[in-house]
């Protein structure tokens, strides 16, 4: 598998897991030279394990996973055990589908940490969201922010509930305001430049997404979801309808919160 040096201090390696989800595969980042932070080891490939173990160079020092999903984290204890080194990151709150059970940090990570070496200073953003357990990894010194799958190249992020929030995920992406961010490392695809406007142009998607469906329960009247999903996602292929269906419930749990839909006996219907 091809190594592509992105800085003088980032690499990537993408895992040979393309799909659907997944784009052309989960990307690891190996973060510094001599004291190497390995981010976002991903599924369980012995050849991927292999390969990051081989351009660790003997140096990898530590693991750190943005969230638990299995395509993101069950590469982590092989690589933990076979180098000796420890994992960090966090759990879910509740119950996941996607959840990677095998994934067992040494250290939680919280919302502020910072984890630094002589060449580095990697601060900890949690990001709940797509995953309730999701944290970015800032690069302060580089200003580039490693975003797991809370921000994606090419493609919107699914937000699956129970674990997935849609309200949690708009918060998540304004919190990213506040951090000097001059490009994104996503766990998925290129980098990307411009930040703010990422930023912005996803927000915007979302909330359009979400004044159709109310537009739709307005002029179509009340209801179930699978009605709903073929008039709010009628420019997606049929298709990719089941991935769809899930933001789709994310967004009506999020509008049943700010109480301007409500729901019974399987129908949805404005307030």
């Amino acid at each position: 598998m091809k190594i592509t040096e992105l800085s003088p201090l980032v690499r990537r390696i993408t895992a040979d897991n393309g799909g659907v989800f997944t784009g052309k595969g989960t990307n690891t980042y190996l973060i510094g030279k001599d004291e190497i932070t390995v981010v976002d080891p991903g599924p369980n490939i012995p050849e991927h394990i292999e390969n990051i173990i081989n351009h660790g160079n003997g140096r990898i020092k530590q693991i750190l996973v943005t969230h638990t999903h299995t395509d993101h984290s069950p590469a982590a204890l092989p690589l933990s055990k076979e180098l000796e080194i420890p994992m960090y990151g966090r759990l879910v709150d509740g119950k996941s589908d996607w959840e990677d059970e095998t994934f067992k940090p040494h250290k939680i990570l919280n919302h502020g940490d910072i984890i630094e070496s002589q060449e580095y200073s990697i601060e900890v953003i949690h990001t709940p969201g797509h995953a309730s357990n999701h944290l970015c990894f800032y690069l302060k010194k580089q200003k580039c922010l490693l975003t797991g799958d809370h921000i994606m190249d090419g493609s919107t992020v699914v937000i699956a509930p129970p674990d997935g929030n849609m309200r949690d995920y708009l918060n998540s992406l304004q919190l990213l305001k506040q951090y000097d961010i001059d490009c994104f490392a996503p766990g998925h695809g290129n980098f990307m430049d411009n930040p703010n406007k990422t930023i912005d142009s996803i927000t915007r998607h979302r909330l359009a997404r979400e004044a159709k469906v109310l537009r739709n329960i307005k002029n179509h009247g009340s209801q179930k979801i699978d009605d709903l999903l073929k008039h709010v996602y009628s420019d997606v292929n049929e298709v990719l309808f089941p991935i769809a269906k899930m933001s789709l419930l994310a967004h009506l749990e999020k509008l049943i919160e700010d109480r301007v839909v409500v729901f019974e006996n399987e129908i949805y219907s404005l307030s």
